[in-house]
């Protein structure tokens, strides 16, 4: 493993400047690039003289939340969280764009269930993080099922709670993300009713609040070199990626491995196209009258001049 680290650090180290003072990173459990950047120490080496503090959530909300308090400067979310965030007059800044998971989010049922289709989740309890990845997911897959999100009881829970839940089966279904989606697949041989694929595709993004963008965007464009070296070298090392990962967020390796199978590692600046995208979500969900009122991506975006 020390031999590894010594390969590692190198690209994760190029490009390395003096920061801000301090720089707060919100990251969620099996965070991916995030929570290898955390263990390796990648960061606070590339921005020598900068203090860095790595703050866990749970969800997404929760580290959107911390950013409008100002509480941290700087995480990383799926889709859904930003614009339940800009709905509520918090000031995200989109800093990067990751590749948006087709089979890493799914819509999940016990092997038994007799649900095989979104349509046959009317009236059944669905579990899911609210204003998370998932959120959206199920009210896309129920739009083009002829559905809404009226039409199931929701069941607002996080990961760990949600997982009770589904295995006490005091839900009918689940809606949930990688490496839970991956562990529920490993424990109960849980069934994907539906996941991405068909639907419009959703980023996750890197999200920095404006403070920091103004006052050292710099540190940010390091943070991304950081993150982009990090995703070119986990997937062409996934085997190196299981070992570094199992122990950081506690899961067996074969499900980090079914996790990291099925993702594409890394970070883009965020184009028109991708705002544009983002803007089908947050017009979805203002037709869905789940947000009080429209957004606008575009005039959130941060220009990331990759190097």
């Amino acid at each position: 493993m020390r031999r590894l680290l010594t390969l590692l650090f190198p690209l994760l180290l190029a490009g390395a400047a003096h920061g801000a003072d301090t720089v707060r990173i919100g990251f969620q459990k099996g965070g991916g690039l995030l929570t290898m950047l955390k263990q390796q120490g990648a960061v606070e080496k590339a921005l020598p003289g900068t203090r860095v503090r790595w703050i866990e959530f749970p969800t997404g909300p929760q580290l959107l939340e911390a950013l409008n308090a100002g509480s941290i400067d700087f995480g990383t979310t799926g889709a859904a969280p930003p614009i339940f965030a800009q709905a509520a007059g918090i000031d995200v800044v989109y800093v990067g764009a990751e590749p948006p998971p087709v089979q890493g989010e799914a819509i999940i049922v016990k092997p038994g269930s007799p649900i095989r289709t979104v349509a046959q989740l009317k009236g059944k309890k669905v579990a899911f993080a609210k204003g998370s990845g998932s959120h959206l997911l199920l009210v896309a897959a129920l739009n083009k099922a002829g559905l809404s999100l009226r039409d199931v009881q929701p069941v607002f829970l996080g990961p760990s709670e949600a997982r009770a839940a589904f295995d006490g089966g005091s839900v009918d279904a689940w809606v949930v993300w990688d490496p839970y989606l991956a562990a529920a697949q490993k424990a109960y041989g849980a069934r994907v009713v539906a996941d991405y694929t068909g639907l419009p595709q959703a980023n996750g993004f890197y999200l920095a609040s404006r403070d920091l963008t103004q006052r050292s965007p710099r540190t940010v464009a390091v943070l991304l070199e950081q993150i982009a070296a990090a995703g070119q070298w986990a997937n062409t090392h996934q085997k190196e990626m299981v070992a570094l990962m199992a122990p950081q967020v506690g899961v067996a390796p074969d499900v980090i491995a079914t996790w990291l199978g099925r993702a594409h590692a890394g970070v883009t600046p965020v184009t028109p196209a991708i705002a544009a995208n983002q803007q089908q979500v947050a017009d979805l969900f203002y037709r869905e009258k789940l947000i009080p009122r429209p957004v606008t991506v575009a005039g959130q975006v941060w220009n990331w001049q990759r190097k």
